[in-house]
């Protein structure tokens, strides 16, 4: 199995603090409980509440609209036109009421430096989508896995069978990975809540509470401890699920998430110029790479052979997830959206417009003005996960810093992954610093499929 360089911990991260490690994969799967969610179970947004007064008439109306989505969502997928539509309008009859949307669940699927956080807000702007940022983050942390050549399959099952779990919106599977474990369902340690409009939105932001301490607390209020509860139920309420995530490396893994009748799939893979990657992690990443750095500084011939087989290993496994989801395999086909980041960077609002597009889920009025008012900015904000920038202009910057002999080395590397996303070659210095060489070639609307 080709080996993922920066698998094994989210570069994107800050280090987590030293503690005792987990049980192992086998000890933590048998903790997680059966989803709430169930194929021939009753929703639970149909169910009473625990002082058990009805919900009201307003709520059950949207549950059962919310059924009648589900079932029509799997009529489709079954191949089963549902009979209100094959039987068409009776003539001299008012038009029947057109049933709510199917629920999409959209997976935006990435890896660190690709401007995934940048991307992910076009879905986390919209107020029917419950956006989650990151939440394979805390299984990372506290699973271990038995090292050797099984040790990514292993971390892809676990991340692949709690991602099921999310897009159900069965919130509680997180409780058994976050640290310290969460009581009565209240956790102030949920990786970077602010980051998750849901999770900052009533009512499942809660009173602030005093002295209690947050780390990723929300941005622009001040909430109580995340209430797992709350959130869940605020995942169900709303239309559309999405997430984003740079621990899924492998799209064969996802085949029985896009087979599953209660899911409706959608997997955006974001790539960009690993040149432009490399650099990027470099800077924001500066203790990975001081290997990286001493070679520059001291000009030797040679760079370690296990550097260079780790960039390898990482672009070949992209390239190989993206050649599976251009093929279009039966279990796929409809489902997978390859996007270039450059491609958003130079034309954020069509770019939004296609992936949403081919979501199947309508762009609101307000995602377009959070994209207008944060694609050209004046100069980019500070820090390194900023998601507000001059995106036209951002997206080349790394061409005036990286010595040649740098892009050499990832040229070799990752040739072939470049060659099929688009991405030229350079062969001197010069041609690497002109503005006026563009180092993209053009592919429209190849990359919707």
């Amino acid at each position: 199995m080709l080996a993922a360089p920066d698998s094994s911990r989210g570069e994107s991260d800050p280090p987590p603090p030293e503690e005792p490690r987990r049980p192992g994969v086998s000890d933590k799967l048998k903790q997680i409980p059966q989803s709430l969610v169930d194929a021939n179970s009753t929703d639970p947004a149909l169910a009473l509440a625990e002082n058990a007064s009805l919900l009201s008439l307003s709520e059950l109306d949207s549950a059962f609209t919310q059924l009648q989505s589900r079932l029509r969502n799997l009529s489709l997928q079954l191949g089963v036109e549902p009979a209100e539509e094959a039987e068409g309008e009776e003539e001299g009859q008012p038009p029947r009421p057109a049933l709510a949307q199917p629920r999409r669940h959209v997976l935006l699927m990435a890896t660190t430096r690709t401007g995934s956080s940048f991307v992910g807000e076009f879905f986390n702007q919209q107020g029917n989508i419950f956006y989650l940022f990151e939440p394979l983050w805390h299984i990372e942390r506290t699973v271990s896995f038995e090292p050797g050549g099984a040790n990514a399959a292993g971390s892809a099952l676990v991340y692949r069978d709690v991602l099921k779990q999310l897009f159900l919106c069965d919130l509680y599977v997180l409780e058994h990975f976050i640290s310290p474990l969460p009581e009565d369902h209240l956790t102030q340690y949920m990786f970077r809540r602010g980051s998750s409009r849901s999770l900052c939105e009533d009512p499942v932001c809660t009173p602030f509470v005093k002295k209690v301490f947050e780390k990723y607390h929300c941005k622009n209020r001040r909430c109580g401890p995340l209430n797992v509860t709350l959130a869940a139920e605020a995942c169900r309420r709303k239309e559309h699920m999405a997430l984003k995530a740079v621990r899924i490396r492998q799209l064969e893994f996802l085949q029985p998430l896009a087979e599953d009748p209660r899911l409706d799939l959608r997997v955006i893979q974001l790539v960009r110029d690993p040149r432009a990657v490399l650099a990027s992690r470099m800077v924001a990443f500066a203790g990975k790479y001081e290997t990286w750095k001493k070679w520059l500084a001291e000009g030797q011939d040679r760079l370690r052979e296990e550097e260079v087989q780790r960039l390898r290993g990482n672009c070949e496994s992209i390239r190989l997830s993206a050649e599976l989801g251009l093929r279009q395999p039966a279990w796929l086909r409809g489902r997978y959206m390859l996007v270039r980041y450059e491609d958003v960077a130079r034309r954020p609002l069509q770019k939004a417009r296609e992936m949403y597009h081919f979501a199947g889920i309508p762009l609101t009025p307000q995602v377009e003005d959070w994209i207008q008012k944060n694609t050209q900015a004046a100069r980019d904000s500070s820090g390194i996960y900023s998601t507000q920038k001059n995106s036209s202009e951002q997206f080349e910057k790394w061409r005036f810093s990286m010595p040649f002999k740098l892009a050499q080395v990832v040229q070799a590397a990752c040739a072939p992954a470049m060659r099929l996303f688009g991405y030229k070659l350079v062969q001197d210095a010069a041609s690497l610093t002109n503005r006026s060489v563009s180092l993209l070639e053009e592919r429209g609307t190849f990359w919707v499929t």
